[in-house]
C-alpha cells in the first residue's frame, strides 16, 4: 500500500473520507474544463467499496465529539449507491443514510433515525441542510451531474507539492445548488480534487473540503485523511478511513431502505 501525505505541517486535529484513479498522460496535457469534470466524476472508484471510519466533530473551542461509522458504495453502470450506518456512540448509534442516483441527472437520499423508528425522504429543499450535526451538508453528500454545471480550468497551482489544474465549477440557469462556485484543486496525476472551496454568493469561501493524505489502495487512489471546514464558524469535520476494501461483489439488494433500517 503506498501512501501519500500532504500538508505536513497541518495540525494533528485535522484528519479525513471518499476516492479516485491515475492519470495516465504523463504529459498531463490540459483538458477543457468540461473534459476535466467529466474525468473526475467518471474516475475509477471500483465496482463497489466498503469502509470503516471514525469521525470527529471539531468545534472552535471546546471538546471534540467522536463517532463512528460504516460505508459501503457501488458503482454500477454509471450510477452510485451508498449507505451509510452509524455504530457510535450510543446517541446517534443506528442512524442510517441511504443515497440512489436516479439515472437522470438526480440523487434520492433518505435518512434513518432509530429514535423515531423511521425513515424520512430528503427533499430538494433540504439539501443545504447539515448533514447529521456535520460541516457537510446534504447536497455534499451526492454527485453533482456535470452538465449541471459550466466548468472553467482558471489556473494551475502545486498544493503540498502536487501539481494541480483549478477547475471552477458554476451552476447553469435553472440549476437548484446551494453553492454559487465550487472552486476545486484536482491533482494532474491522479484526478483528485485535493482542496475544494466552496462559495455562497459572495467573494470568499464559506467552507473548505482538503485532502490530507491518500493511499493506493487495489491500485485506486483513496483519501484516507480528509477535514470539511466551515470558515465563519472555525468548527471542522474530520474523518479517518480505517479499512478500505474494493470489488467484494456486494450484492444490489444491500442499498434499500430495510437494509438502512436492520
Amino acid at each position: 500500500m503506498h501512501a501519500r501525505s500532504l500538508f505536513p505541517k497541518v495540525t494533528a486535529l485535522l484528519a479525513i473520507l471518499m476516492v479516485m484513479t491515475p492519470f495516465t498522460n504523463s504529459a498531463h496535457a490540459q483538458p477543457t474544463g468540461q473534459e476535466l469534470a467529466r474525468m473526475v466524476h467518471d474516475r475509477d472508484v471500483g465496482d463497489d467499496m466498503t469502509s470503516r471510519q471514525t469521525m470527529e466533530l471539531v468545534p472552535s473551542e471546546g471538546t471534540k465529539r467522536v463517532r463512528e461509522l460504516d460505508i459501503v458504495a457501488a458503482d454500477r453502470e454509471g450510477l452510485r449507491r451508498t449507505l451509510i450506518r452509524f455504530t457510535s456512540p450510543a446517541d446517534i448509534q443506528g442512524t442510517g443514510f441511504l443515497a440512489i442516483e436516479d439515472g437522470q441527472g438526480g440523487t434520492e437520499q433518505f435518512l434513518y433515525l432509530p429514535a423515531l423508528k423511521r425513515t424520512r425522504r430528503i427533499v430538494a429543499g433540504q439539501k443545504s441542510r447539515s448533514f447529521v450535526n456535520t460541516d457537510f451538508t446534504y447536497e455534499d453528500m451526492e454527485r453533482r451531474p456535470v452538465e449541471n454545471s459550466e466548468h472553467l480550468i482558471s489556473g494551475e497551482e502545486a498544493l503540498g507539492g502536487v501539481p494541480c489544474w483549478i477547475l471552477e465549477s458554476r451552476p447553469k440557469p435553472g440549476k437548484e445548488s446551494q453553492y454559487s462556485l465550487v472552486r476545486a484543486w484536482v491533482a494532474k496525476d491522479m484526478l483528485l480534487p485535493l482542496r475544494v472551496d466552496f462559495f455562497v454568493g459572495g467573494q470568499q469561501p464559506v467552507k473548505r473540503y482538503t485532502v490530507l493524505q491518500v493511499e493506493s489502495i487495489q491500485d485506486i487512489w483513496t483519501e484516507t485523511k480528509v477535514v470539511m471546514e466551515d470558515l465563519n464558524s472555525g468548527h471542522k469535520t474530520v474523518l479517518e478511513s480505517k479499512e478500505v476494501k474494493y470489488n467484494s461483489q456486494i450484492h444490489d439488494s444491500v442499498f434499500s431502505q430495510q437494509t438502512m433500517e436492520n
